[in-house]
């Protein structure tokens, strides 16, 4: 005979930020949930958090979420002082409720950086990502009918390191994170995902040249190398990677010392 189980259930309590445009002064607001499930993700708590406030007249708290599955990154948070959540190498949408305890406290906080303003409550305008990526994260290989997969040999530990820098889903819990709120990581993930393959090759100089020089414009600290960013992230993003950011930054600078100093020659 089968034997019934019961789902576990806790009290919880929330300190959530609550903000109505990036030029208000924000504050913390504290609510209680009764009896969430364990099994809930952490998203549906918030879910279910609005609907007890929609039946109270109240307007709802704003946050972001998209896919759910832990490939857009839509769903940042900071949760109870951690990007993400107390779980490592996960998304917020991927954290659930058995994380927590009886009759805990979790703060719930945006993404604090300057570059990061507040659009409403805990959602963010993090665009200044798309610009970064806009700047020079392309490639100019021609696409046409379908290569070979031979055409071009490419190492397989290249390949590797290519992918994984290429897991970088942009949620910008590497800035979050970071005290100086640096996109290093990042900005790092997108040149040294391109700068590692053959196609990326054309565009290599300009790229690192262009790419920094965005994220510097955007107001994003910089790197001191306390590695906050690679234990935030939630797909494990290597900050070797940041050094490589760095040797193409250099190189590409050098290189466009070298071309100034040999015009400035050729016009003596």
């Amino acid at each position: 005979m089968a034997t019934k189980t019961t789902a576990k259930t806790i009290n919880i309590r929330l300190k959530i930020w609550r903000q109505e445009n990036a030029q208000d002064q924000g504050r913390f607001e504290n609510f209680s949930l009764n009896n969430v499930l364990t099994d809930m993700s952490f998203l549906e708590m918030m879910d279910t958090l609005n609907e007890k406030i929609l039946k109270e007249g109240k307007r709802p708290i704003e946050f972001e979420s998209d896919c759910r599955e832990g490939i857009c990154g839509t769903c940042s948070l900071m949760v109870s002082g951690q990007a993400h959540g107390p779980v490592r190498g996960a998304t917020t949408c991927q954290l659930y409720m058995r994380s927590f305890q009886n009759d805990e406290l979790i703060t719930i906080e945006p993404w604090r950086a300057k570059a990061f303003p507040i659009v409403r409550d805990l959602v963010t305008d993090r665009r200044a990502f798309d610009r970064i990526m806009m700047a020079g994260g392309y490639t100019g290989a021609k696409t046409g009918p379908h290569a070979d997969a031979n055409a071009i040999l490419i190492p397989k530990d290249l390949a590797e390191r290519a992918m994984d820098a290429a897991a970088c889903i942009g949620c910008g819990a590497c800035v979050a994170a970071c005290p100086n709120a640096s996109a290093s990581l990042f900005t790092s993930a997108k040149i040294t995902q391109l700068a590692l393959l053959p196609q990326g090759h054309p565009e290599r100089k300009q790229r690192a040249i262009r790419m920094v020089g965005q994220m510097d414009h955007e107001g994003f600290g910089s790197c001191s190398n306390l590695q906050e960013c690679e234990a935030a992230c939630p797909k494990r993003i290597s900050i070797q990677n940041i050094a490589i950011m760095k040797q193409e930054y250099f190189k590409a600078a050098l290189a466009a010392d070298y071309r100034e100093g040999m015009s400035d020659g050729d016009g003596a």
